[in-house]
């Protein structure tokens, strides 16, 4: 009986730790990440977060390992609206969201071949990604005239500097407001959290419904420890 309690115990602790997100429980080193209160049931926000990927990321960044179809069926995305409005780099539906970029090509370029985003929020952080989006400056003696307080001597271009504007950084490492941008600072943080929104989904596309099902499960656990607690006092009832 007490393995049983035991073995329950140790279920509900295996399904706390399930919801807690890896972030939470393994913090990185000391730098100030904003909040993206990035909301994953908001399929307004995926839809305009997508098609910022599409716009200004995919030419460099893959999604091996997301399909174009599951994205249109989670976002609520006609096919035929898909394939005309997001499908740039591909002809198949039921392909992955890739580009044309030759790694080793780009490897030169860039100092490394840019990185798969699938994972970048589970690896990272939603929050990072936020930040990092908001952190570029100026700075010319970066092969492409940029730099950025989250990810010093980043190897990538400002590639939203059209919609945010310009950035410096003064001495003690304070970014002044952004200028020159179509956008403003207000406009681009959406953008900036729509996309990260779509970045978090993509790195786990059933997050919501294992959050889901993880409440069911804790709760069933939960009832299963009461009914094992009371059956042990029967039990024991007899021995004493």
């Amino acid at each position: 009986m007490k393995k049983l309690i035991i073995a329950a115990t140790f279920g509900i602790l295996c399904s706390v730790s399930a919801l807690v997100p890896f972030s939470a429980v393994a913090s990185g080193p000391s730098i100030h990440l904003d909040k993206a209160n990035n909301d994953l049931s908001d399929k307004e926000s995926l839809k305009k977060g997508f098609k910022t990927y599409v716009n200004y990321c995919l030419g460099c960044h893959q999604l091996q390992y997301q399909r174009y179809n599951r994205t249109f069926n989670d976002l609520g995305i006609e096919e035929a609206d898909g394939i005309a409005n997001y499908m740039y780099s591909s002809d198949k539906v039921g392909g992955h969201i890739l580009n044309a970029m030759p790694k080793k090509e780009a490897a030169s370029w860039f100092g490394s071949a840019p990185p798969d985003l699938t994972l970048e929020a589970r690896f990272r952080s939603p929050d990072w990604i936020y930040t990092y989006l908001r952190s570029f400056y100026i700075d010319e003696n970066r092969p492409f005239g940029v730099n950025n307080t989250v990810f010093k001597d980043v190897g990538m271009p400002h590639v939203l500097q059209n919609l945010q504007g310009v950035s410096t950084i003064d001495e003690h490492g304070q970014l002044s407001p952004a200028m020159g941008g179509t956008l403003t600072a207000e406009e681009y943080d959406v953008v900036v959290r729509d996309l990260t929104n779509f970045l978090e989904y993509v790195g786990e596309p059933n997050k919501l419904e294992r959050k889901a099902i993880g409440y069911w499960v804790l709760a069933f656990l939960f009832f299963f420890f009461i009914l094992t607690y009371f059956l042990k006092r029967e039990y024991w009832k007899d021995v004493h």
